[in-house]
Protein backbone atom coordinates (compact mmCIF):
# COMPACT_ATOMS: atom_id res chain seq x y z
CA UNK A 1 0.00 0.00 0.00
CA UNK A 2 1.12 3.26 -1.10
CA UNK A 3 1.89 6.29 1.66
CA UNK A 4 -0.94 8.62 0.60
CA UNK A 5 -2.18 12.10 1.77
CA UNK A 6 -4.92 10.90 3.80
CA UNK A 7 -2.05 8.97 5.71
CA UNK A 8 -0.08 11.93 6.21
CA UNK A 9 -3.18 13.46 7.43
CA UNK A 10 -4.12 10.92 10.07
CA UNK A 11 -0.56 10.08 11.14
CA UNK A 12 -0.16 13.79 11.99
CA UNK A 13 -3.24 14.03 13.66
CA UNK A 14 -2.47 11.06 15.94
CA UNK A 15 1.07 12.43 16.80
CA UNK A 16 -0.11 16.21 17.02
CA UNK A 17 -3.07 15.18 19.80
CA UNK A 18 -0.55 12.56 21.59
CA UNK A 19 1.87 15.82 22.04
CA UNK A 20 -0.62 17.82 22.78
CA UNK A 21 -2.58 15.80 25.77
CA UNK A 22 0.73 14.76 27.15
CA UNK A 23 1.60 18.88 27.79
CA UNK A 24 -1.74 19.58 29.14
CA UNK A 25 -1.45 17.08 31.50
CA UNK A 26 1.41 17.85 32.91
CA UNK A 27 1.11 21.66 33.15
CA UNK A 28 -2.23 21.42 34.40
CA UNK A 29 -1.09 18.90 36.95
CA UNK A 30 1.85 19.48 38.24
CA UNK A 31 4.63 22.20 39.27
CA UNK A 32 7.33 23.11 37.57
CA UNK A 33 10.47 20.87 38.09
CA UNK A 34 7.84 18.05 40.38
CA UNK A 35 8.98 14.58 38.88
CA UNK A 36 7.35 11.22 38.96
CA UNK A 37 9.49 8.07 38.85
CA UNK A 38 8.31 6.01 36.04
CA UNK A 39 10.49 2.66 36.38
CA UNK A 40 13.03 3.12 39.00
CA UNK A 41 15.61 5.35 38.96
CA UNK A 42 15.53 5.88 34.75
CA UNK A 43 12.85 6.94 33.70
CA UNK A 44 10.65 10.45 35.25
CA UNK A 45 8.19 12.56 34.15
CA UNK A 46 9.74 15.68 34.89
CA UNK A 47 8.09 19.37 34.30
CA UNK A 48 10.10 21.90 33.15
CA UNK A 49 9.12 24.98 31.02
CA UNK A 50 11.78 25.33 28.23
CA UNK A 51 11.61 29.02 26.60
CA UNK A 52 14.31 28.16 23.99
CA UNK A 53 15.06 24.82 21.67
CA UNK A 54 14.76 21.50 21.64
CA UNK A 55 16.07 19.63 25.23
CA UNK A 56 16.23 22.38 26.92
CA UNK A 57 18.50 24.37 24.74
CA UNK A 58 18.13 28.21 25.32
CA UNK A 59 18.30 30.74 22.84
CA UNK A 60 18.49 34.04 25.13
CA UNK A 61 16.09 36.79 25.58
CA UNK A 62 12.70 37.77 23.97
CA UNK A 63 13.81 38.51 20.47
CA UNK A 64 16.32 35.10 20.69
CA UNK A 65 12.52 33.58 21.54
CA UNK A 66 10.68 35.08 18.63
CA UNK A 67 13.46 34.29 16.36
CA UNK A 68 13.30 30.65 17.39
CA UNK A 69 9.49 31.09 16.90
CA UNK A 70 9.94 32.26 13.50
CA UNK A 71 12.26 29.71 12.23
CA UNK A 72 10.41 26.75 13.48
CA UNK A 73 7.07 28.54 11.85
CA UNK A 74 9.47 28.55 8.57
CA UNK A 75 10.99 25.35 8.45
CA UNK A 76 6.98 23.53 9.09
CA UNK A 77 6.06 25.74 6.24
CA UNK A 78 9.25 24.58 3.68
CA UNK A 79 8.82 20.72 5.43
CA UNK A 80 5.20 20.95 4.39
CA UNK A 81 5.58 22.00 1.10
CA UNK A 82 8.65 19.69 -0.19
CA UNK A 83 6.55 16.54 1.58
CA UNK A 84 3.79 18.00 -0.51
CA UNK A 85 5.67 17.25 -3.54
CA UNK A 86 6.97 13.94 -2.42
CA UNK A 87 3.65 12.71 -2.25
CA UNK A 88 2.66 13.57 -5.74
CA UNK A 89 5.71 11.79 -6.80
CA UNK A 90 6.08 8.42 -7.76
CA UNK A 91 8.23 5.42 -5.77
CA UNK A 92 9.22 8.03 -2.62
CA UNK A 93 9.48 5.18 0.14
CA UNK A 94 7.37 5.19 2.64
CA UNK A 95 9.59 5.76 5.28
CA UNK A 96 10.90 9.04 4.05
CA UNK A 97 7.36 10.59 4.27
CA UNK A 98 6.70 9.06 7.68
CA UNK A 99 9.95 10.76 9.23
CA UNK A 100 9.14 13.76 7.33
CA UNK A 101 5.85 13.72 8.73
CA UNK A 102 7.33 12.99 12.10
CA UNK A 103 9.88 15.89 11.57
CA UNK A 104 6.69 18.37 10.39
CA UNK A 105 4.78 17.45 13.35
CA UNK A 106 7.38 17.86 15.99
CA UNK A 107 7.65 21.42 14.98
CA UNK A 108 4.71 21.83 14.75
CA UNK A 109 3.54 20.62 17.80
CA UNK A 110 6.52 22.97 19.51
CA UNK A 111 4.67 26.05 17.91
CA UNK A 112 1.81 25.50 19.18
CA UNK A 113 3.31 25.60 22.99
CA UNK A 114 5.22 28.66 21.78
CA UNK A 115 2.41 30.55 20.14
CA UNK A 116 -0.65 29.77 22.48
CA UNK A 117 0.18 28.29 25.39
CA UNK A 118 1.59 32.12 26.90
CA UNK A 119 -2.10 33.24 26.25
CA UNK A 120 -4.16 30.19 27.37
CA UNK A 121 -2.64 29.58 30.42
CA UNK A 122 -1.63 30.75 33.95
CA UNK A 123 2.13 30.69 34.88
CA UNK A 124 3.39 27.93 36.34
CA UNK A 125 5.68 28.09 39.27
CA UNK A 126 7.42 25.23 41.97
CA UNK A 127 4.40 26.00 43.66
CA UNK A 128 0.95 26.59 41.79
CA UNK A 129 -0.26 24.05 38.86
CA UNK A 130 -1.18 26.07 35.60
CA UNK A 131 -5.00 26.54 34.93
CA UNK A 132 -6.57 27.73 31.80
CA UNK A 133 -7.25 31.48 31.72
CA UNK A 134 -9.66 33.40 29.07
CA UNK A 135 -7.66 33.85 26.35
CA UNK A 136 -5.19 36.32 26.32
CA UNK A 137 -5.03 36.78 30.26
CA UNK A 138 -1.94 33.90 30.47
CA UNK A 139 1.50 34.28 31.44
CA UNK A 140 2.74 35.58 28.27
CA UNK A 141 1.84 36.50 24.86
CA UNK A 142 1.82 35.13 20.97
CA UNK A 143 4.69 33.72 20.43
CA UNK A 144 6.32 34.17 23.69
CA UNK A 145 5.37 30.67 25.37
CA UNK A 146 7.37 28.22 26.68
CA UNK A 147 7.42 24.51 25.62
CA UNK A 148 6.27 21.60 27.91
CA UNK A 149 9.09 19.33 28.43
CA UNK A 150 8.51 15.88 30.75
CA UNK A 151 10.20 13.15 29.31
CA UNK A 152 13.95 12.88 31.46
CA UNK A 153 15.60 9.24 31.28
CA UNK A 154 18.99 9.97 33.52
CA UNK A 155 20.09 6.24 32.27
CA UNK A 156 23.47 6.12 34.15
CA UNK A 157 23.45 8.26 37.45
CA UNK A 158 26.68 8.40 39.58
CA UNK A 159 26.74 10.39 42.94
CA UNK A 160 30.03 11.54 42.60
CA UNK A 161 32.92 10.75 39.86
CA UNK A 162 36.43 9.92 41.31
CA UNK A 163 38.76 12.47 41.62
CA UNK A 164 41.39 10.92 38.62
CA UNK A 165 38.36 11.24 36.20
CA UNK A 166 38.80 14.30 33.80
CA UNK A 167 36.04 17.03 33.94
CA UNK A 168 34.37 15.10 36.23
CA UNK A 169 36.49 14.24 38.91
CA UNK A 170 34.70 15.21 42.51
CA UNK A 171 31.39 16.24 40.31
CA UNK A 172 27.68 14.33 40.05
CA UNK A 173 27.01 12.58 36.95
CA UNK A 174 24.06 11.95 34.46
CA UNK A 175 24.90 10.46 31.59
CA UNK A 176 21.61 11.92 29.60
CA UNK A 177 20.52 14.98 31.16
CA UNK A 178 18.05 16.76 28.91
CA UNK A 179 14.36 16.47 29.45
CA UNK A 180 12.31 17.12 26.21
CA UNK A 181 8.52 15.85 25.02
CA UNK A 182 7.20 13.69 22.44
CA UNK A 183 7.45 16.44 19.99
CA UNK A 184 11.10 16.46 19.99
CA UNK A 185 11.40 12.91 20.18
CA UNK A 186 9.39 12.73 16.61
CA UNK A 187 11.79 15.05 15.13
CA UNK A 188 15.13 13.24 16.30
CA UNK A 189 13.84 9.58 16.17
CA UNK A 190 12.95 10.55 12.27
CA UNK A 191 16.49 12.21 11.58
CA UNK A 192 17.93 9.52 12.99
CA UNK A 193 15.67 7.22 10.69
CA UNK A 194 16.35 8.83 7.39
CA UNK A 195 20.28 9.88 8.11
CA UNK A 196 21.01 5.69 8.72
CA UNK A 197 18.00 4.49 6.58
CA UNK A 198 17.00 6.50 3.64
CA UNK A 199 20.56 8.11 2.96
CA UNK A 200 20.26 7.04 -0.54
CA UNK A 201 17.22 8.69 -1.42
CA UNK A 202 18.16 12.37 0.00
CA UNK A 203 21.58 11.74 -1.97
Amino acid sequence: MKFRAPHIIVLSIILLVADQITKIIVKTHMTVDQHISVFGKWFYIRFIENPGAAYGFELGGDYGKLILSLFRIVAVVVIALYLRRLVKRQNVPAGVLVGLTMILVGAFGNIVDSSFYGMIFSESTMSQVATFVPWGEGYSTFLHGNVVDMLYFPIIQIDMMPDWMPFWGGKPFIFFSPIFNLADSYISVALIYLIIFQRKFFS
